[in-house]
């Protein structure tokens, strides 16, 4: 079933508590109207969507859960409490965050990745990066999934843009990381998934730019009023 994401669009069905469709039962919504496009995978947030998702929507789906920690940065299933929790509902890659960002109880990433391996050692993992040096990291640890997903929105990789010089940062990925590349963030048109399944990445994410119609709008109406 996994391999059916492969060349393919993935597309992210999340809303948080402060959005407008904050909702279990829109987010199933949101995934089949995401098959109907011809997706052929969904990520998706929390047991509960997950829950819904499923039981409706027959893809392949990459789990997470946004928790913060006080005091820390990481906050895409950042423990093992969330693993545990993602279980119940058996999403068929769970992704995790694999920077360099601090980690709840100061947890190092390898023995985070240790533990889960040990208690769930079939469960396919996704690594959720932000710098390259992240990406040779967590390739290396055996991480069945590499995710470009948190370039630019960490403090290690503020700046960074994945769609420079022509998504440089994936091709350098392309050639050190053995695991498939998953790319994500601000991949946000036709073109650019098209471009870089063009350049070997195994599958693209795209979320905001399909399933938050908020900032959808925010853009048209940005383009009314620019100078």
């Amino acid at each position: 079933m996994i391999g059916q994401i492969k060349g393919e669009l993935i597309v992210s069905c999340q809303a948080l508590p402060d959005e407008p469709l904050h909702s279990s039962y829109i987010m199933s919504r949101m995934a089949v109207a995401a098959r109907e496009g011809g997706a052929k995978g969904l990520r998706a947030n929390s047991v509960e969507d997950i829950r819904e998702i499923k039981k409706i929507v027959d893809l392949p789906l990459i789990g997470i859960i946004k928790r913060n920690y006080e005091g820390v940065d990481a906050f895409i299933t950042a423990t093992m409490k969330e693993v545990d929790e993602l279980m119940e509902v058996h999403p068929e890659i769970i992704a995790v965050d694999a920077t360099e960002s601090t980690r709840p109880n100061g947890e190092l990433l390898e023995d985070f990745y240790k533990k889960i391996r040990e208690k769930y050692p079939d469960q396919l993992l996704m690594a959720d990066c932000s710098t390259l040096e992240e990406m040779e990291k967590a390739d290396a640890l055996g991480f069945d999934f590499i995710g470009t997903t948190l370039v630019g929105y960490t403090k290690q990789s503020k700046g960074i843009k994945i769609e420079a010089n022509d998504f440089e940062l994936i091709k350098k990925a392309l050639t050190i990381v053995k695991h498939p590349i998953i790319a994500e963030g601000n991949i946000n048109t036709p073109e650019k998934v098209k471009r870089v399944l063009e350049l070997g990445v195994y599958s693209v994410v795209v979320g905001s730019a399909i399933t938050r119609p908020q900032l959808i709008t925010k853009t048209f109406v940005e383009a009314i009023h620019q100078n």
